[in-house]
């Protein structure tokens, strides 16, 4: 690849096909794929009804602009709201785009409603947001910003879980909103405590401040529900979402509840692609099959693959996440020997921070390939542990 910019640590693999769980290379290896484009394809590779829905939108209409009315986006936004807290959305083209739309709408309001005065945005330490420039600044790990220094000015960084901290910043009245995962993803998947989150949401609405939470990688039924807020009764005022929504078409998407959507009007935000016609056919139909069964069953099979993870891994690592957002923080062994290992198994897996790997099946894996998947690990682990 020596016409294409230095920016990846790639692996040395290459991938020609997909089916269902698996990714076939170049030689007609088959991989079990759980790492799915990093929460992406969350109904496997080459589903087929993906796949009628992006060729007959292709023979009808790719894109228009935002310059029109698209009624596949008015659609699409409905059933995000309804299906969550009844927000407005803003449609653009990645999670880091929903971010910084995030980011923006805490900062209007902040300019309009309160003349400036608030303008810091707390976000938690070890959580990440993207790469642009203000999401990198946002996320509260140190390599994300190093070479970019200095970081975007108005972002403050508190430790997870940790409710005092968190007050400490906030009690001298100049924040505007708060960022947090429920679940982070590349932070090593450490969960947020319900109390913590309670307490955190209480907070904002005695100081009317934003409660934001990124479900760009959470979202979309990787946890079971359709959005990971929902398995804590702690509703957010404005949500990020992309990755999982068009199932490898990019689309992202910032919902946020009417009262504070109305202060981004037009001209304070735009995206050219954003929401146009392929991404809004796909991920209208993304929303059609993850519906109350295939949900039901995310949990049914991340149980089932926790417990199996539980068995093999015992005194080796740490279990960690939700529904089929899974991962193992390894102890003794380097969690990148690890999943090179398990390459050679035929199996893929995405790091995180804390020695972690990641483990993320399409929501459609079977309970067969989750076992294929269990005695994978386990030569892998028999290999490296002895």
């Amino acid at each position: 690849m020596s016409f294409v910019m230095n920016t990846y640590n790639r692996f040395e693999l290459e991938f020609v096909k997909g089916d269902g769980s698996y990714l076939i290379d170049k030689d007609g290896n088959r991989y079990l794929d759980f790492a799915s484009g990093i929460a992406v394809t969350n109904l496997g590779h080459a589903n087929k009804e993906i796949a009628e829905v992006i060729c007959n939108q292709a023979k009808t209409l790719l894109h228009t602009s935002n310059l029109y009315k698209i009624p596949l986006q008015e659609e699409l936004a409905e059933r995000l709201s309804k299906r969550g807290f009844g927000g407005k959305v803003f449609f653009c083209n990645s999670g880091a785009e929903a971010n910084e739309a995030a980011i923006k709408l805490a900062k209007i309001y902040g300019n309009k409603k309160y003349d400036g005065v608030r303008y810091k945005i707390i976000t938690m330490e070890g959580s990440f947001h993207g790469r642009t420039y203000a999401t990198l600044s946002a996320t509260g790990q140190e390599k994300v910003k190093k070479g970019f220094e200095p970081p975007i000015d108005f972002f403050v960084h508190v430790p997870y879980n940790d409710y005092e901290s968190l007050y400490n910043v906030v009690k001298d009245g100049d924040v505007i909103a708060i960022m947090l995962e429920v679940i982070q993803g590349e932070g090593g998947l450490k969960k947020a405590d319900i109390a913590y989150l309670k307490n955190v949401r209480e907070l904002c609405d005695r100081l009317n401040i934003l409660l934001i939470f990124d479900e760009v990688q959470t979202g979309i039924g990787r946890t079971g529900k359709l959005f990971a807020y929902q398995h804590y009764d702690v509703i957010p005022d404005v949500i990020t979402l992309a990755k999982g929504l068009g199932n490898g078409v990019p689309i992202g998407a910032m919902m946020a509840k009417e009262q504070f959507a109305e202060y981004l009007s037009p001209g304070t935000h735009a995206s050219t692609f954003g929401g146009n016609y392929l991404a809004c056919a796909v991920a209208n139909k993304v929303l059609d099959l993850i519906d109350d069964k295939l949900l039901q069953s995310v949990q049914e099979k991340g149980l089932y693959l926790k417990s199996k993870l539980k068995e093999i891994f015992s005194g080796k690592g740490e279990v960690r996440g939700e529904g089929l957002l899974l991962g193992v923080a390894l102890n003794d062994v380097n969690n990148m020997d690890f999943i090179n290992e398990l390459h050679k198994e035929l199996m893929l897996a995405v790091p995180a921070v804390d020695n972690v790997v990641r483990l993320y099946p399409p929501l459609t894996v079977t309970k067969e390939e989750i076992d294929e998947g269990v005695t994978k690990l386990e030569k892998v682990i028999n290999k490296l542990w002895g």
